[in-house]
This record gives structure tokens, sequence and C-alpha cells, in this order.
């Protein structure tokens, strides 16, 4: 299996579970919330990347603290928000129809061969660093 293949697996498995616990639906209005006239006006997309944003700030917090998961207790607190992280961005990659698989393989391939992602050009003086 391709990672396009793969990854885009994922993301069909992680919207489709979302979807069907009624995460796509307002619950008010019944109305499905990933339809495209939907999206903006109810800020959706804003929404669920900033819950992606918090579970990778909640492994932060648990890799610094090295704290282990409270609800799977027997893996790591940094490995368990991370994997929350790629549901949700499978979930609205899903959600938006996004070829995410395709995206990460071509990201790939182009970082294979970039410049300022080679050892040495990131040792030299003004090279991109952390």
């Amino acid at each position: 299996m391709s990672v396009r293949d793969g990854v885009n697996k994922f993301v069909s498995v992680c919207f489709k579970a979302s979807y069907n616990a009624g995460w796509w639906t307002d619950l008010k209005t019944g109305e499905n919330l990933c339809a495209p006239e939907n999206l903006k006006k109810y800020r959706i997309v804003q929404e669920k990347l900033c819950l992606i944003h918090s579970e990778v700030s909640e492994g932060l917090e648990g890799y610094r603290k090295n704290l282990m998961d409270d609800k799977l207790p027997h893996r790591t607190m940094l490995e368990v928000e991370l994997a929350d992280a790629m549901i949700r961005i499978g979930d609205l990659a899903g959600a938006l129809d996004l070829d995410l698989g395709g995206a990460i393989e071509e990201k790939l391939a182009f970082n294979a061969v970039r410049p300022d992602h080679k050892v040495e050009n990131r040792a030299a003086e003004g090279g991109k660093a952390f």
C-alpha cells in the first residue's frame, strides 16, 4: 500500500467514526456541519484546527512532565495526544475531502531534495535551525 492510499484510508476511518458519533451534526438544528454551505457559517474548520492544536499542546505538557496517559495508562501521554491529533487531522481532512495522503507523499518527496533540509546547509551560518 502506498503512503497516499494508507493515509487516505486512515482519513476515511477517522472521519466516518467522527461523523457517525455525531460530531458533524449541530445538536440544536440537526444540520450537517460538513456541508459546504455550513463550514464557514459555523466556523467549524477553525474550531477543529484549534482542537488539533490543543492535542499537540497536551502532548507537550505530557512530555514535559513525563506523564503516562490517564485513559490509556500503559501509554505515555505524548503518544496518546499525538494519536488524538492525528485522528482529529484525519477527521477534518475527511470532512473537507482532502487528498491528505497525496499531499504527504508529495511533501515527503519535496523535503527529500530541499537544500535547506540537508545537514550541511542546516549547519551553515544562517541555516535552518531550531
